[in-house]
């Protein structure tokens, strides 16, 4: 089994649960603006290098942030 064959069922999974019950998606939506998923930012159509990139960026972001803040 592929590790993208159990990503595959898991998202379709969601899929079927958020057609089933419309409101765990607005539920989901708010635990994560809350905690927050950064996996999600590099996951999807980019391989490798759109995730080196993303990964940069936000390192970069929050390294600046906090030299900002002292």
């Amino acid at each position: 089994m592929n590790i993208n064959d159990g990503q595959d069922k898991e998202e379709k999974r969601k899929i079927e649960e958020y057609k089933k019950h419309p409101m765990i998606n607005l539920a989901d939506s708010i635990n994560h603006s809350k905690i927050g998923d950064l996996s999600q930012l590099t996951k999807g159509g980019g391989g490798c290098l759109i995730r080196i990139i993303t990964t940069v960026i936000i390192i970069g972001i929050l390294f600046f942030l906090l030299r900002t803040s002292n």
